[in-house]
């Protein structure tokens, strides 16, 4: 394997910009968000922009049918807010009642996988609280490309052909994504006139449009046609929540995350935990610095599955877990030369977009969206065009779990944007998709950045890993450009590795903006293993 170092050449420059930033995982989504700053729109304007185009270009990835959670700085008020845009379980989802339809565990695809949407809702809230641009304005470009067609991306012909099979059991999936019953090829124009229609109708009468009436009928038509339970009345009675970003400190530097439903706190843990160590000392990339990491990993992922859900069914003890007299407990069970076993709990795979924006103003918004796993559900609102997301997967049918599915209950979320504040103000905005591996990309980014100085772009740009549970144990996915040495040390400490191609999606679509207040400098950095960029001026 050739070895990466952070001397050498990047793939891709660091963006440079006085003025505004914005980092997205598809071109398109980036020139649409880019428009709006430069027409005058802000960053919640910008971010709602792109976040639409990619629903329409990477609809293996994101959707109207998905949920959404946001940070934001609001500079006038020197505050952070956080908006959590998940939604719950209907109110007919019952562990008896998916167990009557003959599932021993919940079902990963298909009608008992879909929650309510969120997505509509979170940009309602944000737009109307924060924007200054209409839904006609922001949805245009979504719109446009939705009515007329863009050119298929290779990881989206890449998607289709994999869930080929999936996409062909749901005649709307199959019509959407496999017109005239082929895989588009690269280059293709792929045309959504049903998700056209759909925005025309939020652009006029916003989320309304989509939470009641036809759109709504739709949604519910298609979920129950497919024999699971999800109503209109679910829909309509949907509203995100305001919450209160969780903050802690690495090595003097402010981390901010999202707090439960989802899983912020993990990523919190695994730094508190690498915090103990001389990182710098032990080298970036090295198989004791990896080892430790993979470690950390473990534990904190086990207090994640422990006690992790929706805070209104659970009582989550989360000033214990971000106690770093805790981390030091948690520390102090790793054994420096031995890979303890892991849990042989599998996790899915997920799909998911992830955005930046800073504006003039310095405003920074850190969001996230996702329809969980690739194509969701696999099924799509017939007559809508909405890919409706598969993240009721994620609950248990165990009662005794945290996460155990119950009507009106948000399940465990994966979704985490994020910054790094330093004197109280914003300094890097950033997060990845990944599922499960989004506070393992956290690790990796945060240490990159604070603990070896690497400017954006390199900090993206470094090889990855990935550690995975499968039903024989712990998988580490080692993104080339590691040593082969280094696979062969953490062998030999116990794990089990698999290399994967270097670029791999498997490492995550990361992106983000660095802020040099001190040269009114904006750094942006866009992942390479995505098809987007940092743009700004």
């Amino acid at each position: 394997m050739g070895s990466w170092s952070p001397t050498q050449r990047m793939g891709r420059p660091t963006t440079l910009a006085h003025t505004s930033m914005i980092a997205t995982p598809h071109y398109l989504a980036t020139l649409a968000g880019l428009h709006v700053l430069r027409d005058g729109g802000n960053a919640i304007d910008a971010a709602i922009a792109a976040n639409a185009v990619l629903t329409v270009v990477y609809p293996h990835q994101c959707s109207l049918g998905g949920d959404l959670f946001c940070l934001l700085w609001e500079p006038y008020e020197q505050r952070l807010y956080a908006l959590n845009g998940s939604g719950p379980a209907p109110r007919g989802a019952t562990i008896d009642a998916v167990q009557a339809a003959g599932y021993a565990t919940m079902p990963q695809r298909g009608p008992w996988s879909v929650t309510v949407p969120g997505v509509v809702g979170a940009w309602e809230a944000l737009r109307s609280r924060f924007g200054t641009q209409t839904f006609e304005r922001l949805l245009a470009p979504a719109l446009h490309f939705a009515e007329h067609g863009f050119p298929v991306s290779p990881l989206l012909h890449a998607a289709i052909a994999a869930h080929q099979t999936l996409l062909a059991q749901h005649p709307p999936a199959a019509a959407q994504f496999l017109p005239g019953g082929r895989v588009p090829a690269i280059g293709d124009r792929l045309v959504q006139p049903a998700v056209a229609q759909t925005l025309r109708r939020i652009s006029a009468d916003g989320a309304q449009a989509f939470y009641t009436g036809a759109i709504a009928e739709a949604i519910a038509h298609t979920v129950q046609q497919a024999g699971g339970v999800l109503t209109a009345d679910d829909l309509a009675q949907y509203q995100p929540e305001w919450v209160e970003p969780l903050r802690t400190t690495y090595r003097g530097v402010e981390l901010v995350e999202l707090p439960p439903n989802t899983h912020g706190v993990t990523a919190m843990q695994l730094l508190h935990i690498l915090e103990g160590y001389d990182v710098a000392t032990l080298g970036w990339g090295t198989p004791a610095l990896l080892h430790r990491m993979l470690e950390a990993k473990k534990l904190a992922f086990a207090d994640r599955d422990r006690y992790l859900g929706d805070p209104a069914y659970a009582d989550i003890p989360l000033t214990r877990l971000l106690d770093k007299a805790y981390a030091a407990t948690l520390r102090a069970q790793i054994d420096q030369q031995y890979a303890q076993p892991m849990a042989q709990r599998v996790e899915p795979n997920g799909d998911t977009v992830y955005l930046c924006v800073v504006d003039r103003e310095g405003r920074a918004v850190s969001l996230i969206q996702s329809i969980f796993s690739s194509f969701g559900s696999g099924l799509v609102a017939e007559g809508a065009g909405i890919v409706l997301h598969n993240r009721g997967a994620a609950f248990q049918l165990d009662p005794a779990s945290p996460n155990a599915l119950a009507p009106g209950k948000r399940p465990l979320h994966t979704l985490i944007p994020a910054m790094l504040l330093r004197d109280g103000q914003p300094w890097v905005v950033f997060g990845t998709m990944g599922a499960h591996a989004q506070p393992q990309i956290h690790l990796q980014l945060v240490t990159n950045i604070v603990d070896f100085g690497f400017e954006p772009q390199t900090a993206l740009e470094a090889p990855r890993w990935v550690s995975h549970p499968e039903p024989e144990g712990e998988v580490v996915r080692l993104e080339e450009g590691f040593p082969s040495s280094v696979a062969d040390a953490l062998a030999t400490l116990g794990h089990r590795v698999q290399w994967e191609p270097r670029w791999s999606s498997a490492m995550g679509h990361a992106h983000l903006i660095m802020i040099d207040r001190s040269r009114g400098l904006l750094l942006g950095a866009s992942d390479p293993r995505a098809e987007g960029y940092a743009l700004g001026e």
